[in-house]
């Protein structure tokens, strides 16, 4: 029996009903924010990944998966390696959204010479090759932003403005949500500091794993972020970013923490959060749920080197993402449903002998925009009546031979059991008056 890849699901029912909601809220919320809507490939070249997010981060070294076609397959296992294939030939499932908007809007000229910012936001499926586990799969769902063009610190405060104002409207209840905020600093002050803690690890290499020894000789940063508890027990100690921060990035630092202030927002400062990609600068934050036992359901940043390293001109850049398995997980352990309950719909029953009639009522409440269900398998009166009942049925149709003669159909309330004969040519508009709200 052919079964699905481990560390994939499949969205279907409540499960994709909760995925449509949370692009239906984004759709919403950002778009009141100015935010357009962005779909990329998920196939992208490997080097879009490696220039935006970094070779020393876990996703590149270890997480991405590759794609290659079967012609080139055979090229690779007779050669060993990747040696003399092109740039166009090395490609790869995207781990994450914001390398491969970027490089569209390098490639497409976005923000021109001048030009206003633009503000994107996509929701689709990311790849990485971890171990499966609880809210950590191969396969697995974003809803993410970007905003491009935008060196305020207003921008980074409204971005993280409106992610929690997102986490809201699914359903979280602000006082379960925590929200940290840190500077990462930018390319005038973070070499200092990236050597100040290259040095502290260094200093401290008999206590440190192979993994952030390497990474002192790549991106000591990353060694905040390791997954071994000891390393990041020595980490406390290092240097921390904050105390090493130039005046403009420590005036942008406080101008965003004003503006979240202002606004309400309530937040803590980890000195220690570096996030997990190498192209944020300045400002970074991270959601987590308290109690959910998830880890962090979203978080972003600046990054205004990205451009530049996709081959872009000079472009400040800003965004978040979101994933869509710990935010349900999350949603789940507060006793939300965010799915919310199966449509409803209008059942059309009838008798055998009558069943041609059943097509043009089915078709006009169709076209009227009415969810409607019918028998295909020549059920009984009966069975056709429980099937309506199991798929939630408001209204049911009753059509037989006497409706039939007199050009009506009966209308049974499904909850009432209160029945009322209706023309057949006006059961269209009358249905749907009945459906009506108001």
């Amino acid at each position: 029996m052919a079964q699905r890849v481990q560390g994939t699901e499949d969205l279907y029912g409540n499960y994709m009903r909760a995925w449509q909601h949370m692009q239906d809220v984004a759709r919403e919320v950002f778009g009141a924010y100015g935010f357009d809507l962005i779909e990329t490939p998920a196939i992208e070249q490997v080097a879009t990944f490696v220039h935006g997010i970094g070779e020393s981060t876990d996703v590149v070294r270890k997480e991405m998966f590759r794609v290659y076609s079967g012609a080139l397959i055979d090229t690779l296992l007779s050669k060993g390696s990747e040696e003399g294939l092109k740039a166009k030939q090395r490609l790869a499932l995207r781990p994450e959204g914001t390398a491969g908007v970027v490089r569209a809007a390098v490639q497409n000229n976005f923000v021109p010479q001048g030009g206003a910012p633009v503000k994107l936001w996509y929701a689709g499926p990311m790849f990485r090759g971890e171990r499966p586990q609880k809210g950590r799969l191969r396969q697995f769902h974003q809803v993410g932003v970007e905003w491009l063009g935008a060196p305020d610190a207003a921008a980074d405060a409204e971005c993280i403005i409106m992610l929690m104002r997102y986490f809201e409207r699914l359903g979280f209840a602000p006082d379960s949500l925590k929200l940290a905020i840190n500077s990462m600093g930018d390319v005038a002050c973070r070499p200092a500091y990236r050597n100040k803690v290259r040095t502290f690890i260094l200093d401290h290499a008999d206590q440190m794993c192979s993994d952030c020894l390497e990474r002192a000789e790549i991106n000591p940063l990353r060694a905040f972020d390791c997954k071994n508890d000891h390393c990041r027990e020595v980490m406390s100690d290092a240097p921390l970013a904050p105390d090493n921060l130039c005046d403009d990035c420590a005036e942008h630092y406080a101008q965003v923490k004003r503006y979240l202030d202002e606004a309400g927002i309530d937040y803590v400062e980890d000195p220690t959060l570096v996030r997990g990609l190498d192209y944020y600068t300045r400002t970074v934050f991270e959601v987590e749920v308290e109690g959910a036992g998830v880890g962090a359901i979203g978080g972003g940043g600046r990054y205004d080197g990205l451009m530049e390293l996709e081959g872009g001109k000079p472009t400040p850049g800003l965004g978040f993402a979101v994933g869509f398995e710990r935010i349900a997980l999350a949603l789940e352990a507060q006793g939300v449903n965010m799915g919310g309950d199966a449509p409803s719909c209008v059942y059309v029953a009838c008798t055998p002998d009558v069943r041609t009639h059943v097509f043009s009522a089915v078709l006009a409440l169709r076209e009227a925009g009415i969810r409607t269900e019918a028998d295909y398998q020549g059920r009984s009166l009966k069975s056709q009546f429980k099937q309506a009942n199991k798929l939630g049925a408001r209204l049911c149709v009753v059509l037989g031979p006497d409706e039939v003669a007199e050009g009506v159909a009966t209308l049974r309330d499904m909850s009432t059991h209160d029945q009322v004969q209706v023309p057949l040519g006006e059961l269209a508009p009358y249905v749907a008056a009945r459906l009506s709200p108001c």
